[in-house]
C-alpha cells in the first residue's frame, strides 16, 4: 500500500518534534537575546558614565580656569571613543568653552538597532571643584550613536537564533530517520501483509509479526488483529441468521404499517373538520373583535359630539365678562366635563393598548404645570373637606421636557383620583423630583402618597390588572370600573418607565412612576414675583405651608412660616411683612382687624374660596385656589403688591381679524356654534356648510384659505367631500383639517387616506384649534 510520506507517522512525529523543539529552541533563544538586550543596554551607559568619570576631574579644572585649549584637547580626546559622536564643556553661562562632533554611522540595519537602543543619548554631568562644592562651574556633555553597540547586538542575537534554527533541522533529520526505522516501516509491511492475506476461504491465515516487534505495540496491535480476524468470521455467520430474521420481521411490519395507514387516513380526516371548525371560530372571534371596534368608534362618536357641544359652549362663556362666582362655577362644570372626556379617553386607549396600536408623542411640555392643573382639577371634583392635597415641584426641574403630556396626564389623574377616592381624612400628597442615573442620565419620579385605606400585601400583585379592585367591597362603597391601574401600568411600560407600589392596610399608600427625563428647557416657563417679605400662615398639622415656604425661598422672597393653632390665634405683635398668605377663610376674619395695612392673598380649596364682595370685606386682595400653581401664585403676588385686582386679570382683550377665510363643514348645529364662535374670536372669517355637497357648492362660488372637515355628515361624508376635493385642481392644495369625534388609529389613517392635512379629535380647546391653524396657516 502507497502511503504519501506527507501522511506516513514517521513524518507527522517528526514534524511535531521539530515543532516543539523549535517553538522552545525559539523561546529560549529570545529569552538569552532579552538578557544579552538588557545587558547591552545597560552596558552602553556604563561606558559612557566610565569615559566621563575618566574625564571629570579635568573637565572640572578647565571650566574652573576657563581654558579654552585645553578643553579642546579634553573634548577631541574623548571624541576618538568609537561611540562619541559629539563632546562639549559648557560653561555656567551655556557658552561652550570647546564642542567637536563628528556624523553617525550608517547602515541598513541601522533602523533595528536604533528602535532597540534609541538613535543617540545624551549625558550631561554637572562640573564643581572640590574647594567650591556648591558652585556650578558648567557641564560636561557627551553624545553618543548606540549603533557601536547595537550593530554588535544584532550579530550575537542572529547568530544565536541561526544555531536555534540549524539545531533543529539536524534534529528533524534524525528523529525522521528513527520514526521510519522503529515505527513506519514496521507498520508499512504490516498494512501489506494484511492486504496479501487468503481470505477466500474458510480457513483463514494468521497475520505474521514484524521481526524485533514481538513484545512491543506493533506486537501487541498484530496480536489483537488476529483475533479480531477469528470474531469477524464467527459475526459474519451470526449476520446471516439475523438477516433472515430481519427478512421475516420486514414482512410482518409491513403487514402493521398498513393497518396505521388506514388509522392515520382516518385521524386526518377528523384533523381536517376539527381545523374547518377552528377556521370557523376564529372568523366569528375576528367579527366579534371588529364589532367591538365598530362599537367603540361608534360609542366614542357619539359621546365626543355632545360634550364637544358642552365644553365648547362654557369654554366660549368663559371667554365672556363673568363675576368671580359665575366663573368658579363654570370652570367647575368645564373641568368636571373634561374628567368624562379622561375616561373616555382611558377606555379608549386601554383597548388601543390590547391591540398594540397606542402610538406616543414626543413634545416640549411643562410637567410641572401639568401636575399642578391636574391636581387642581381634581381638587375641585373631590368634594372632601377634611383632605388636605397638596403639590409638591422639584425646585430643579427643568422648564420644559420631552415627552408625551398627554399620557403622562392620564397616568397622574388616575393615581390621584385614585387616592382623593379612597381617602377620608388626613391628606393626599403629590409631588415630582428629579433624581439623576448611574450612566449620566436623568429621570423624573412622581409620588402619589395618601393617608387612606391602603392595600392588602396579597392584592399588590393584582391591582394592576383590568376590571381589578383590591377588595370586592370598594366597588361598593367607592365605585370606579377597576381600569385606571391597568391603564398606568400599561403606559408606564410604553414610556420605558416603572411603576411602584408601596401600602400599609389603614395606614395609606404611596404609588411612585419613574420616567426618563430628557431637558428641552432648563429655564422656568413662568416669571417669578418680585422681591417681598411673605409671612406665611399654616395650620399646625398641615403640609401645604412648608411645600409654599420652599417654594418661594426657591423664589429669593423672604419668607417666614408661622404655624398657628386653629383654636387660639397668637395674640402678640404679628410679624411686620409686605405679604399675608392665608390658608383659610376662618383664618381671615379672625386677621379681619389686625395690621389691615398688610394684603392679604388667600390660598385655600375651591369649596372655600370667597365671593368678591366677601373677599374685599375681609381685606382679601386675591384669592388662588389650593394647591396653587406657580405661574398662577406669582402673578397673584405681583397683584398684591401693586393693586391689580382679580376682575383685571380675568379680562380678556379680543383679538385683531387675520383677514383669512375659512369654511366650516359641519352638520351638528351645537358643533356649529361652538366652532364658529372659537373661530371668530381667533380672529377668522367663517362660512359654515350642513354637509359635503353644500360645501362644493361654496368652494365654487369663493375663496377659502382652509377647511375644517366634520367626517360622519349625511348625503356626502367628510371623506367622499375630500376626494373630490384633491380630485379637482382648483382645490386641491388648500390645508383640509378633519374635526371628528372619532379618536381611533384607524380613524387618523382613514382621514389621511381621503386627503386630509391634519386631524383634531373633538372635544377640543380653542388652543388646540389655534396650535393647528398656525401650523397649516400663513399669517394674513
Amino acid at each position: 500500500m502507497n502511503i504519501r510520506f506527507t501522511d506516513r507517522l514517521s513524518f507527522k512525529q517528526t514534524r511535531l518534534g521539530v515543532l516543539a523543539a523549535f517553538m522552545l529552541g525559539t523561546l529560549l533563544g529570545l529569552i538569552q537575546v532579552m538578557v544579552d538586550y538588557r545587558a547591552q543596554n545597560a552596558a552602553i551607559d556604563d561606558e559612557v558614565q566610565a569615559q566621563i568619570n575618566v574625564s571629570l576631574g579635568p573637565a572640572s579644572r578647565i571650566a574652573y580656569n576657563i581654558d579654552a585649549e585645553l578643553a579642546l584637547e579634553l573634548v577631541n580626546g574623548l571624541l576618538r571613543a568609537p561611540p562619541v559622536v559629539r563632546a562639549e564643556i559648557v560653561d555656567n553661562n551655556a557658552i561652550a568653552l570647546a564642542s567637536v562632533s563628528r556624523p553617525m554611522a550608517s547602515s541598513p540595519y541601522r533602523p533595528v538597532s536604533d528602535a532597540l537602543f534609541d538613535r543617540r543619548r545624551t549625558y550631561s554631568q554637572p562640573l564643581f571643584v572640590s574647594h567650591a562644592p556648591n558652585e556650578l562651574l558648567g557641564h560636561l556633555v557627551i553624545e553618543v550613536d548606540t549603533f557601536h553597540q547595537g550593530a554588535n547586538f544584532l550579530r550575537r542575537a542572529g547568530l544565536t537564533m541561526l544555531s536555534g534554527f540549524i539545531l533543529s533541522l539536524v534534529l528533524s533529520l534524525v528523529l525522521m530517520v528513527l520514526f521510519y526505522a522503529m515505527l513506519t516501516k514496521p507498520l508499512v509491511r504490516l498494512i501489506d501483509d494484511l492486504l496479501d492475506m487468503n481470505t477466500g476461504g474458510d480457513d483463514r491465515s494468521r497475520l505474521p509479526c514484524p521481526d524485533h516487534h514481538e513484545r512491543d505495540e506493533i506486537g501487541a496491535l498484530v496480536e489483537v488483529i488476529n483475533r479480531q480476524l477469528q470474531s469477524i468470521d464467527v459475526n459474519m455467520r451470526q449476520k446471516l441468521r439475523a438477516e433472515e430474521r430481519l427478512r421475516q420481521y420486514l414482512e410482518e411490519l409491513e403487514i402493521i404499517v398498513e393497518a396505521r395507514t388506514t388509522e392515520l387516513q382516518e385521524t386526518n380526516a377528523q384533523l381536517r373538520r376539527s381545523n374547518q371548525d377552528l377556521e370557523t371560530s376564529r372568523e366569528e372571534a375576528l367579527g366579534m373583535a371588529r364589532a367591538r371596534s365598530t362599537f367603540l368608534a361608534s360609542m366614542s362618536h357619539e359621546i365626543r359630539t355632545p360634550i364637544n357641544g358642552l365644553l365648547g359652549m362654557i369654554g366660549l362663556t368663559l371667554d365672556s365678562p363673568l363675576n368671580n362666582e359665575q366663573r368658579q362655577q363654570l370652570t367647575i362644570a368645564y373641568d368636571s366635563g373634561k374628567v368624562l372626556v379622561t375616561l373616555l379617553n382611558d377606555i379608549l386607549d386601554l383597548s388601543k393598548f390590547e391591540a398594540g396600536k397606542l402610538q406616543l408623542e414626543a413634545i416640549p411640555f411643562d410637567l410641572g404645570a401639568l401636575l399642578e392643573d391636574t391636581a387642581n382639577l381634581l381638587s375641585q371634583n373631590a368634594g372632601k373637606q377634611d383632605v388636605e392635597l397638596t403639590c409638591r415641584i422639584d425646585p430643579m426641574l427643568p422648564g420644559l421636557l420631552v415627552g408625551d403630556p398627554t399620557r403622562v396626564r392620564q397616568i397622574v389623574s388616575n393615581l390621584l383620583s385614585n387616592a382623593l377616592k379612597f381617602t377620608e381624612h388626613g391628606y393626599v400628597a403629590i409631588q415630582v423630583e428629579l433624581e439623576p442615573l448611574v450612566n449620566g442620565g436623568q429621570q423624573v419620579r412622581i409620588s402619589v402618597r395618601d393617608s387612606g385605606i391602603g392595600i392588602a400585601e396579597e392584592a399588590l400583585e393584582s391591582i394592576f390588572s383590568p376590571f381589578t379592585q383590591a377588595d370586592a367591597q370598594i366597588s361598593r362603597r367607592f365605585g370606579g370600573t377597576g381600569l385606571g391601574l391597568a391603564l398606568c401600568k400599561s403606559l408606564t411600560d410604553a414610556m420605558h418607565g416603572e411603576l411602584s407600589v408601596e401600602s400599609t392596610p389603614g395606614q395609606g399608600s404611596t404609588f411612585s412612576v419613574t420616567l426618563p427625563a430628557i431637558t428641552h428647557q432648563q429655564a422656568a416657563t413662568f416669571e417669578y414675583p418680585q422681591p417681598c417679605k411673605v409671612v406665611i400662615w399654616n395650620q399646625q398639622g398641615r403640609l401645604q405651608g412648608r411645600i409654599l415656604y420652599e417654594m418661594l425661598r426657591h423664589w429669593r422672597l423672604s419668607c417666614q412660616l408661622l404655624d398657628y393653632d386653629a383654636e387660639q390665634l397668637p395674640t402678640a405683635d404679628l410679624p411686620d411683612a409686605d405679604l399675608w398668605l392665608l390658608d383659610s377663610a376662618v383664618l381671615a376674619r379672625q386677621l379681619e382687624q389686625r395690621q389691615a395695612a398688610i394684603p392679604r392673598l388667600l390660598v385655600c380649596p375651591y369649596t372655600q374660596l370667597l365671593s368678591a364682595e366677601h373677599a374685599s370685606s375681609l381685606g382679601i386682595a386675591h384669592q388662588v385656589p389650593s394647591p396653587p400653581a406657580r405661574a398662577r401664585l406669582a402673578r397673584a403676588i405681583d397683584h398684591c403688591l401693586g393693586g391689580q385686582s382679580q376682575q383685571t386679570e380675568q379680562a380678556r382683550a379680543e383679538p385683531a381679524a387675520t383677514g383669512q377665510r375659512l369654511l366650516l363643514v359641519e352638520d351638528n348645529i351645537v358643533n356649529q356654534m361652538v366652532a364658529k364662535g372659537m373661530l371668530t374670536r381667533l380672529g377668522y372669517e367663517v362660512d359654515v356648510a350642513e354637509q359635503g355637497e353644500a360645501a362644493l357648492a361654496r368652494l365654487e362660488t369663493s375663496d377659502y384659505d382652509l377647511v375644517l372637515m366634520d367626517c360622519n355628515m349625511p348625503v356626502m361624508d367628510g371623506y367622499e367631500t375630500s376626494r373630490r376635493m384633491r380630485a379637482d385642481p382648483r382645490w386641491r392644495d388648500i390645508p383640509i383639517i378633519a374635526l371628528t369625534a372619532n379618536a381611533l388609529q384607524e380613524d387618523r389613517q382613514r382621514c389621511e387616506a381621503a386627503g386630509m392635512n391634519d386631524y383634531l379629535a373633538k372635544p377640543f380647546k380653542r388652543e388646540d384649534l389655534q396650535a393647528l391653524l398656525s401650523i397649516w396657516l400663513t399669517p394674513g
